[in-house]
């Protein structure tokens, strides 16, 4: 008979857990939180010292009944729930509901759930820690503060179903500056010349560099016209060759935030698929023979350090698979990505290095290996010897001007045999420049002089990989909040993503507008960042949970009642399109939903009618030959392309149909974007080829 009763979060989590811990322990699943603030009210006794009154969360009756049956059965309990602030909070309310004594050692925590890590952990159990359950239940009263209060008063004066929240609310702050400046951005003119080169049977480029010793900006066409003038008929002669040795060294192994981001890079994954499958494998699979395994560390985190024991084991692997140059002298050390980082847990790694993923790719599914092999390769090359670069920079004078050619050639690839970073361009790898042996003195053939007319550009709107890593390093949030943020924001419609990158919508700008005007401290970015420092204290214990609120609350009170009296009430109109319902007859008026603008009957709640916007793309149905083929959005709001005869005719794609036809067989083409650019495939043979996405023409000089 079991003598232990073992409650974790989740399901997945028990099995795993319960297979190490065998017959003497009894592993239930609370199904995360039991307790929580009601949705009712504000749920919160700000006279009384911000008192909270938690009740249990409906639908988690029939769960505490069978954890109290099960306490009943057994000697002691343990709380297993995830090893930060939320998963303190867990134990904490069930330790209450079940009237457990939280002066024992009741609380266990594993930053990974592998055999020897979950025994360990049950020898050396604690009490619960009531600094991060303090932590916690600041911020969760903080941001309901905020919430509840601000919330009912955008309902009044603006909208129903408006709501505040103090993370999301500077994030859709960010989103929107980042448009006014794109708005009020004013490109600017500039030139390049760029001269091809040849020596022996070798071509290469070379970029305008100087002109008479010193450098010139090509701001203008008759810029451009000096120097062509400059160079007309003179001999291109190599003045100066310089070879550099450079250093090439690996990223830190991931963080929570940079584990988002570069899925979001190189899996295409958002934020919330990001964490939900890193939660899958934290929490087990079955490898069959070997038992259910927690395949990588707790993926919440914002530390980069890692155990001497996995240093070791990944040393070992990287000295037999690649041999002993690709191994550093000394293990990597990795300091705090940020001042602010809590260093609580170990960076995201895999719980075996020996474990590579091609050995258990056919057992995991498609999501799980692919970022189960990302968060590999990027530990396992975190560990590697750097990179080595030969760099060659080559000065070409042609009369008065000096034009300059550079290329890099990796001598020896080191981590970059597993693993490169990408970037928010889509690159990941960084591409050799081929240049041929040159000398000073070399004088070379001339083939090309081509002179491009460039603008500036405006500053990039936020993908979901840039706005997490701007989240990160302005301290707003924490790891287990940029994911849920990110996906408010859209549900309430104050953001909308076209081609995977964030746009305010005007319900957005008028919130905005609205809190900028009377809440000016939740949308000010420093105030939010010094707040998580604020809950941080808590969490170390250094900093009194209730003082801080106090000291939030005094002011936003004021605000409050300021708000109250002076915000105006505001009127959305919707804006009438020329679509007539086809139901009642009444104009169709365009609304703003989740996935961004549709078109409902200006008649509602008479008439519900509603239809998706039209985007005719220019292209005639390859199918039916009859009709056009439009954008449309699914269910879940992805865009894809079909007919306008649907259902009589059935075309249906998720790639964007090109209007040129294949010169080879004349069949439609579409667009596939990969990390060089743009590239049309056709749909009936091999033909492809790359789309120029540069707008900008060469002029005719």
């Amino acid at each position: 008979m079991a003598d232990s009763l073992v409650i974790v979060e989740s399901p997945a989590k028990a099995k795993t857990i319960g297979k190490y811990l065998g017959s003497k322990y009894i592993v239930k699943a609370s199904m995360g939180h039991v307790r929580d603030l009601p949705k009712s009210q504000i749920g919160v006794e700000v006279e009384n010292d911000f008192n909270p009154k938690y009740i249990t969360i409906r639908g988690k009756g029939s769960v505490l009944k069978e954890l109290k049956d099960a306490r009943k059965k057994v000697k002691k309990v343990y709380l297993a729930a995830d090893p930060d602030r939320e998963g303190e909070a867990i134990a904490w309310h069930l330790a209450h509901v079940l009237d457990l004594d939280q002066t024992e050692d009741c609380r266990v925590v594993f930053n990974e759930i592998t055999k020897q890590a979950v025994k360990d952990a049950f020898k050396t159990p604690r009490k619960i820690n009531m600094d991060l359950v303090n932590a916690q239940q600041a911020r969760r009263i903080l941001d309901r503060l905020v919430g509840y209060k601000i919330s009912p008063l955008l309902w009044k004066k603006v909208k129903k179903g408006l709501s505040a929240g103090r993370v999301q609310s500077v994030a859709v702050k960010i989103i929107l500056d980042r448009e006014n400046e794109i708005a009020a951005f004013e490109p600017e003119e500039y030139w390049s010349i760029t001269a091809g080169l040849k020596i022996a049977e070798s071509t290469f480029e070379a970029k305008f560099h100087q002109y008479q010793g010193e450098k010139k900006e090509l701001s203008s066409e008759a810029d451009v016209k000096q120097i062509l003038q400059a160079i007309e008929g003179a001999s291109f002669v190599v003045q100066n060759v310089k070879e550099k040795e450079r250093l090439r060294h690996p990223s830190p192994p991931f963080t929570t935030s940079s584990l988002q981001q570069e899925a979001a890079r190189k899996l295409n994954f958002r934020a919330a698929k990001t964490m939900s499958v890193a939660q899958q494998l934290y929490e087990g699979v079955d490898l069959g023979k070997e038992g259910t395994v927690g395949l990588i560390t707790y993926m919440r985190t914002d530390s980069t350090r890692i155990a001497a024991s996995a240093q070791e084991e990944a040393r070992e692997y990287i000295t037999g698979k690649y041999g002993a140059d690709y191994t550093p002298e000394t293990p990597r050390q990795y300091s705090k990505k940020a001042a602010n980082a809590q260093d609580a847990h170990e960076a995201i790694r895999p719980t075996a290095a020996l474990r590579d993923p091609e050995s258990i790719k056919p057992i995991l599914s498609r999501d799980q290996f692919r970022l189960y092999k990302l968060i590999w390769e990027r530990f396992m090359a975190s560990q590697m010897a750097s990179a080595i670069l030969d760099t060659l920079s080559v000065d070409i004078r042609a009369n008065e001007v000096t034009f300059r050619a550079v290329g890099s050639k990796v001598r020896f690839p080191g981590f970059m045999k597993v693993y490169v970073e990408g970037n928010d361009d889509g690159n990941a790898v960084e591409d050799d420049k081929f240049l041929p042996p040159l000398k000073s003195g070399d004088e070379l053939v001339t083939e090309s002089i081509e002179p491009k007319q460039h603008f500036t550009q405006p500053p990039p709107r936020y993908t979901e990989a840039r706005l997490v890593k701007t989240l990160e390093e302005l301290g707003i949030g924490r790891p287990s909040t940029y994911a849920p943020t990110l996906e408010t924001i859209q549900k309430r419609g104050y953001v909308a993503v076209e081609e995977k990158k964030f746009m305010p919508t005007e319900l957005g700008e008028l919130v905005i507008e609205q809190m900028e005007q009377f809440f000016p401290e939740i949308l000010n970015v420093e105030f939010t960042a010094n707040m998580e420092g604020d809950l941080d204290h808590v969490e170390e214990g250094s900093e009194d949970w209730v003082r801080v609120l106090n000291e939030f609350y005094e002011s936003f009170e004021k605000r409050l009642e300021v708000a109250e009296e002076e915000m105006k009430e505001i009127e959305i109109e919707d804006e009438v399109s020329d679509e007539i319902c086809e139901k009642c007859g009444n104009p169709m008026v365009y609304k703003l939903g989740r996935f961004g603008k549709f078109l409902a009957c200006s008649g509602f709640p008479d008439c519900r009618n509603t239809k998706p916007i039209i985007k005719d793309i220019g292209v005639t149905c390859p199918k039916c030959k009859e009709g056009h083929v439009v954008e449309r959005r699914s269910k879940k709001g992805r865009v894809f392309y079909g007919c306008n005869r649907y259902p009589e005719c059935d075309f249906v794609s998720w790639d964007k149909p090109s209007t040129k036809p294949c010169p080879s067989c004349g069949s439609l083409m579409v667009e596939k974007r990969s990390k060089q650019g743009i590239k049309l495939q056709c749909t009936s043979c091999d033909h492809s080829e790359m789309v120029e996405e540069d707008q900008e023409e060469t002029a005719e000089l």
